[in-house]
Protein backbone atom coordinates (compact mmCIF):
# COMPACT_ATOMS: atom_id res chain seq x y z
CA UNK A 1 0.00 0.00 0.00
CA UNK A 2 1.08 3.41 -0.54
CA UNK A 3 2.28 5.61 2.25
CA UNK A 4 -0.65 7.84 1.69
CA UNK A 5 -3.26 9.84 3.94
CA UNK A 6 -6.42 11.22 3.78
CA UNK A 7 -7.64 14.58 5.44
CA UNK A 8 -11.34 14.18 5.45
CA UNK A 9 -13.99 17.03 5.09
CA UNK A 10 -16.23 17.34 8.04
CA UNK A 11 -18.79 14.72 6.64
CA UNK A 12 -16.60 12.13 6.04
CA UNK A 13 -14.67 12.56 9.35
CA UNK A 14 -18.50 12.01 10.87
CA UNK A 15 -18.99 9.28 9.29
CA UNK A 16 -15.89 8.00 11.03
CA UNK A 17 -16.61 9.00 14.36
CA UNK A 18 -17.73 5.80 15.05
CA UNK A 19 -15.47 3.42 17.32
CA UNK A 20 -16.06 -0.29 15.42
CA UNK A 21 -15.44 2.20 11.97
CA UNK A 22 -12.26 2.84 13.63
CA UNK A 23 -11.25 -0.41 14.56
CA UNK A 24 -12.33 -2.43 11.41
CA UNK A 25 -10.22 0.41 8.90
CA UNK A 26 -7.25 -0.08 11.54
CA UNK A 27 -7.57 -4.05 11.26
CA UNK A 28 -7.59 -3.27 7.42
CA UNK A 29 -4.59 -0.94 7.73
CA UNK A 30 -2.23 -3.11 9.74
CA UNK A 31 -2.96 -6.42 9.06
CA UNK A 32 -4.42 -6.22 5.09
CA UNK A 33 -7.29 -7.10 3.55
CA UNK A 34 -10.14 -8.65 4.66
CA UNK A 35 -14.06 -9.63 4.30
CA UNK A 36 -16.49 -8.59 6.04
CA UNK A 37 -17.06 -11.97 7.79
CA UNK A 38 -13.20 -12.15 8.55
CA UNK A 39 -13.94 -8.88 10.62
CA UNK A 40 -16.91 -9.64 12.43
CA UNK A 41 -15.44 -12.91 13.82
CA UNK A 42 -12.34 -10.75 15.25
CA UNK A 43 -14.74 -7.49 15.89
CA UNK A 44 -17.33 -10.29 18.17
CA UNK A 45 -20.17 -8.96 15.47
CA UNK A 46 -22.41 -10.21 12.96
CA UNK A 47 -21.24 -9.89 9.54
CA UNK A 48 -24.50 -7.78 8.75
CA UNK A 49 -23.31 -4.91 10.94
CA UNK A 50 -19.34 -5.42 9.92
CA UNK A 51 -21.10 -4.86 6.18
CA UNK A 52 -23.19 -2.24 7.01
CA UNK A 53 -20.38 -0.50 8.65
CA UNK A 54 -17.90 -1.04 5.37
CA UNK A 55 -20.19 0.42 2.85
CA UNK A 56 -19.94 3.82 5.21
CA UNK A 57 -16.39 3.42 5.33
CA UNK A 58 -16.49 2.95 1.33
CA UNK A 59 -18.93 5.69 0.67
CA UNK A 60 -16.65 8.16 2.47
CA UNK A 61 -13.74 6.75 0.53
CA UNK A 62 -11.63 5.11 3.74
CA UNK A 63 -12.06 1.34 2.17
CA UNK A 64 -12.29 0.17 -1.16
CA UNK A 65 -12.44 -2.91 -2.84
CA UNK A 66 -9.57 -5.40 -3.32
CA UNK A 67 -10.15 -6.32 -6.61
CA UNK A 68 -6.82 -9.01 -6.22
CA UNK A 69 -9.06 -11.04 -3.63
CA UNK A 70 -12.35 -12.68 -3.86
CA UNK A 71 -14.58 -14.65 -6.04
CA UNK A 72 -18.10 -13.98 -6.66
CA UNK A 73 -19.30 -14.89 -3.45
CA UNK A 74 -16.32 -12.92 -0.85
CA UNK A 75 -16.06 -9.42 -1.62
CA UNK A 76 -12.85 -7.94 0.06
CA UNK A 77 -11.73 -4.63 1.17
CA UNK A 78 -8.67 -2.82 2.23
CA UNK A 79 -7.72 0.33 3.49
CA UNK A 80 -7.35 3.31 0.78
CA UNK A 81 -5.58 5.19 3.03
CA UNK A 82 -2.27 4.17 5.46
CA UNK A 83 -3.08 7.16 7.60
CA UNK A 84 -5.92 9.95 8.39
CA UNK A 85 -5.26 13.59 9.12
CA UNK A 86 -7.53 15.34 10.94
CA UNK A 87 -7.75 19.52 10.21
CA UNK A 88 -10.44 20.31 12.79
CA UNK A 89 -12.04 23.32 13.31
CA UNK A 90 -13.78 25.83 15.38
CA UNK A 91 -15.99 25.19 18.30
CA UNK A 92 -19.74 25.26 16.85
CA UNK A 93 -18.59 24.78 13.09
CA UNK A 94 -19.55 21.69 11.33
CA UNK A 95 -15.80 21.49 10.96
CA UNK A 96 -15.13 21.23 14.75
CA UNK A 97 -17.67 19.64 15.57
CA UNK A 98 -16.98 16.88 13.34
CA UNK A 99 -13.45 17.02 14.69
CA UNK A 100 -14.66 16.55 17.95
CA UNK A 101 -16.96 13.30 17.59
CA UNK A 102 -13.99 11.41 15.50
CA UNK A 103 -11.56 12.41 18.64
CA UNK A 104 -14.06 10.76 21.02
CA UNK A 105 -14.21 7.51 19.17
CA UNK A 106 -10.55 7.86 18.32
CA UNK A 107 -9.77 7.90 22.18
CA UNK A 108 -11.73 4.83 23.39
CA UNK A 109 -10.04 3.05 20.55
CA UNK A 110 -6.70 4.02 21.74
CA UNK A 111 -8.39 2.71 25.75
CA UNK A 112 -9.21 -0.08 24.58
CA UNK A 113 -5.37 -0.78 22.91
CA UNK A 114 -3.74 0.71 25.75
CA UNK A 115 -6.06 -1.89 28.49
CA UNK A 116 -5.48 -4.64 26.37
CA UNK A 117 -1.89 -4.19 26.20
CA UNK A 118 -1.69 -4.34 30.12
CA UNK A 119 -3.24 -7.31 30.03
CA UNK A 120 -1.17 -9.32 27.20
CA UNK A 121 2.02 -7.96 29.01
CA UNK A 122 2.54 -11.11 30.70
CA UNK A 123 2.14 -13.45 27.70
CA UNK A 124 4.97 -11.13 25.69
CA UNK A 125 8.52 -12.72 25.23
CA UNK A 126 10.84 -10.83 27.84
CA UNK A 127 12.85 -8.47 25.01
CA UNK A 128 9.07 -7.47 24.41
CA UNK A 129 8.19 -6.50 27.65
CA UNK A 130 11.95 -4.45 28.61
CA UNK A 131 10.70 -2.88 25.00
CA UNK A 132 7.07 -1.66 25.84
CA UNK A 133 6.80 1.72 27.90
CA UNK A 134 4.11 3.37 29.50
CA UNK A 135 4.82 7.32 30.32
CA UNK A 136 3.83 10.49 30.81
CA UNK A 137 6.11 13.45 31.17
CA UNK A 138 3.95 16.94 32.07
CA UNK A 139 5.83 20.20 31.25
CA UNK A 140 5.10 23.60 31.47
CA UNK A 141 4.30 24.55 27.48
CA UNK A 142 2.99 27.32 25.12
CA UNK A 143 0.35 26.67 22.71
CA UNK A 144 3.39 27.42 20.02
CA UNK A 145 6.04 25.49 21.74
CA UNK A 146 3.57 22.58 22.30
CA UNK A 147 3.16 22.50 18.16
CA UNK A 148 6.62 22.56 18.31
CA UNK A 149 6.43 19.60 20.42
CA UNK A 150 4.32 17.84 18.17
CA UNK A 151 5.46 18.54 14.93
CA UNK A 152 9.07 17.89 16.29
CA UNK A 153 7.80 14.11 17.20
CA UNK A 154 5.80 14.07 14.30
CA UNK A 155 9.13 14.24 12.22
CA UNK A 156 10.92 11.75 14.04
CA UNK A 157 7.48 8.96 14.04
CA UNK A 158 7.59 9.65 9.54
CA UNK A 159 11.65 9.03 9.44
CA UNK A 160 11.29 5.80 11.31
CA UNK A 161 11.25 2.42 8.71
CA UNK A 162 9.75 -0.19 8.95
CA UNK A 163 11.61 -3.93 9.48
CA UNK A 164 9.86 -5.37 6.96
CA UNK A 165 12.01 -8.35 6.67
CA UNK A 166 13.26 -8.73 9.96
CA UNK A 167 11.39 -12.23 11.46
CA UNK A 168 11.22 -10.71 15.15
CA UNK A 169 9.73 -7.37 14.09
CA UNK A 170 6.22 -6.68 15.03
CA UNK A 171 3.38 -3.86 14.58
CA UNK A 172 4.21 -1.81 17.36
CA UNK A 173 1.69 1.11 18.53
CA UNK A 174 3.23 4.37 19.18
CA UNK A 175 0.49 6.63 20.37
CA UNK A 176 1.86 10.29 21.74
CA UNK A 177 -0.93 13.09 22.98
CA UNK A 178 -0.61 16.71 23.45
CA UNK A 179 -3.06 18.31 25.89
CA UNK A 180 -3.48 20.74 28.37
CA UNK A 181 -4.30 19.11 31.52
CA UNK A 182 -7.54 18.59 32.12
CA UNK A 183 -9.21 20.76 35.09
CA UNK A 184 -7.47 23.85 34.85
CA UNK A 185 -8.93 27.55 34.54
CA UNK A 186 -8.74 30.00 31.48
CA UNK A 187 -9.60 33.40 31.02
CA UNK A 188 -11.59 33.62 28.32
CA UNK A 189 -9.96 36.68 27.01
CA UNK A 190 -6.20 34.60 26.98
CA UNK A 191 -4.23 35.12 24.13
CA UNK A 192 -0.86 33.84 23.47
CA UNK A 193 0.92 34.23 20.33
Amino acid sequence: MDRTSITPEPHQLRALAHPVRLRMLGMLRVDGPATATSLATRLGLNSGATSYHLRQLAQHGFVVDDEERGNGRERWWRAAHTSTRTAGGPVGTEAGDSADAFLQAAVVVYSEWLQQAVEEGPLLPEPWRDATSFNDWIHRLTPAAARHLMRTVGEMMEAVEDDEDDPWARSVVVQVHVFPRPGQEYDAQERHP
